[in-house]
């Protein structure tokens, strides 16, 4: 059987290119550090988020060990603390935020770093990130929730140690 050159040539371009499609999904499952929403974070009350601890009064909260955790909840069509009033967090040190939702599903997208996850409904996502630089991000929503979804954004101010003010709780 005699196959034509340029047929052998795009025959193996075309293994070629599956195989590189193969690769790229290979690396973005496993090498960029993305992962599957799940429930890791622990769960809240679907219909009531507010009444599960540490949602009660969402908000930044520096523990005893330096950690700080932020705790978001979104709602439609704001995000709780974040759209009012800015989130305020550290430079340079982990910051882990919870974010859960009190009606549909949304999105949680930090613009400009790789902070994004979506917000299920009787779940909490939860992501960590480390900001190097002080500045302002924008929260937005990435996951079409409502007729007021466009309007759904919220900020981000990273500032320096010194004049960082989280609150002091308890590991209780």
């Amino acid at each position: 059987m005699n196959i034509h050159r340029f047929e052998k040539l795009w025959l193996a371009a075309s293994l070629l290119l599956i195989v590189a499609f193969v690769g790229t999904i290979v690396y973005g499952a496993l090498g960029a550090g993305i992962a599957m929403v799940d429930d890791s974070g622990g769960t809240v009350d679907p219909d009531d988020p507010a009444s599960s601890p540490n949602f009660e009064e969402p908000g930044v909260y520096e523990s005893a060990d330096g950690e700080v955790d932020v705790y978001v909840i979104s709602r439609q069509f704001f995000f709780q603390p974040g759209s009012n009033d800015p989130i305020r967090v550290p430079a340079d040190r982990d910051v882990t935020f919870h974010v859960a939702s009190a009606d549909v599903t949304h999105g949680f997208q930090l613009v400009g770093t790789n902070v994004n996850t979506m917000v299920i409904p009787g779940q909490v996502a939860e992501i960590t990130v480390n900001f190097e630089e002080t500045g302002t991000h924008y929260i937005v929503c990435n996951e079409y929730c409502g007729a007021g979804h466009h309007d759904m954004e919220g900020r981000v101010q990273v500032v320096p140690e010194a004049a960082f003010d989280g609150q002091e709780v308890s590991d209780s």
